[in-house]
C-alpha cells in the first residue's frame, strides 16, 4: 500500500512553503473547498484524509494504531517527509489540531507554523479548566454514537454547522458524516472526546493561530483563551460567528486570519 493511496494524499500549487490541511472528525478533505484554492498560488498545498475518513484505505485502519492520536501524528509526519519541501504551516481543523501538535512532540523542529482551527485539547471540565462538557456529558454523547450514529449524524449536522440560513452546508456536513464508516467513527469519537493532551500543548515552542468561533457548540471560548495562556508563541483570533466549522461557514474570516498570521511570521513571500 502507498502512502498516497493510504491517506489519499493530493499536492497542488507552488511555492518555497508548504501549507498542509487537516480535516476533523467525520469529515474529509472536502471540508477545505472554500480555503484551499486561496493558497495554491503562493504554496505548496497539501491536502490529505485521515486513515478510516474520506476516500482513504480503510483496510489501513487499524485500531490498536489509532487508539490514541499519536497514531494518526505518525501518519503526518510521513506524510510530511514524503511530500513537504520548505518550511511546514499545519492548518488543522478540530481534532486535526491536536495531530499536528503530537506530530511537533514526536519530531521538534518539523513544523515551522500552526494554525488550529477549533482545537481543543480536553473536551471534559477539570479543575481550573473549562473543556465544555461533564463527565457524564461525554459518556452520553459517547452511548448516544453507539446506539444511532445514522440519527445522531443527522440531528447534530445542522447544530456544529451554525449556518440555519445555509441548509445545503448543513446537509453537507450531514452525508460528510454518513459517508463515514460508522465503526471507525466510534472509535474515533472515544479517542478524541476521552483524551487530554494538555501536556503536550503546554510551552509548545511553535508560532501558534488559534481561530476561534464565539458560537462553537464543542468548544468553548475559554479552551482558545486556555490555549493563547499555554502557548508561548501564539495569537487567538475569535470570530463571530457559529457553529465549529468556520473554513465552511466563514471562509473569509478563516483565510484573512490565516493570511495575517502567515505575513506576520514570513512565511508568505516567494
Amino acid at each position: 500500500m502507498t502512502l498516497q493511496k493510504r491517506n489519499n494524499v493530493h499536492v497542488v500549487g507552488d511555492g518555497n512553503a508548504t501549507l498542509i490541511l487537516s480535516h476533523g472528525f467525520g469529515c474529509d478533505q472536502s471540508m477545505w473547498k472554500f480555503l484551499l484554492p486561496h493558497f495554491t498560488s503562493r504554496f505548496r498545498v497539501i491536502t490529505y484524509d485521515l486513515v478510516g475518513a474520506g476516500a482513504s484505505d480503510l483496510a489501513a485502519y487499524d485500531r490498536e494504531k489509532y487508539a490514541s492520536l499519536w497514531g494518526y501524528a505518525a501518519d503526518l509526519n510521513e506524510i510530511i517527509d514524503a511530500y513537504a519541501q520548505g518550511p511546514v504551516i499545519v492548518v488543522a481543523h478540530s481534532v486535526s489540531s491536536l495531530i499536528a501538535v503530537l506530530a511537533e512532540r514526536m519530531r521538534p523542529g518539523r513544523l515551522a507554523g500552526l494554525a488550529m482551527i477549533g482545537g481543543s485539547p480536553c473536551y471534559v471540565n477539570q479543575d481550573g479548566y473549562q473543556g465544555g462538557f461533564s463527565e457524564e456529558e461525554v459518556h452520553a454523547l459517547l452511548f448516544t454514537l453507539d446506539e444511532n450514529y445514522l440519527g445522531w449524524s443527522s440531528t447534530m449536522a445542522p447544530v456544529l454547522m451554525g449556518t440555519p440560513g445555509q441548509p445545503a452546508l448543513e446537509e453537507e456536513l450531514s452525508s460528510s458524516f454518513m459517508r463515514t464508516n460508522a465503526e471507525v467513527a466510534r472509535h474515533f469519537a472515544r479517542v478524541i472526546f476521552l483524551s487530554d493532551h494538555r501536556q503536550e500543548v503546554e510551552g509548545l515552542n511553535v508560532p501558534t493561530l488559534i481561530i476561534q468561533c464565539t458560537g462553537d457548540p464543542v468548544v468553548p471560548v475559554a479552551v482558545g483563551q486556555y490555549l493563547e495562556r499555554v502557548l508561548p508563541d501564539s495569537e487567538l483570533s475569535l470570530i463571530e460567528n457559529m457553529g465549529h466549522y468556520p473554513q465552511l461557514s466563514a471562509p473569509s474570516a478563516c483565510t484573512a486570519a490565516v493570511d495575517r498570521f502567515l505575513a506576520r511570521h514570513g512565511f508568505d513571500h516567494d
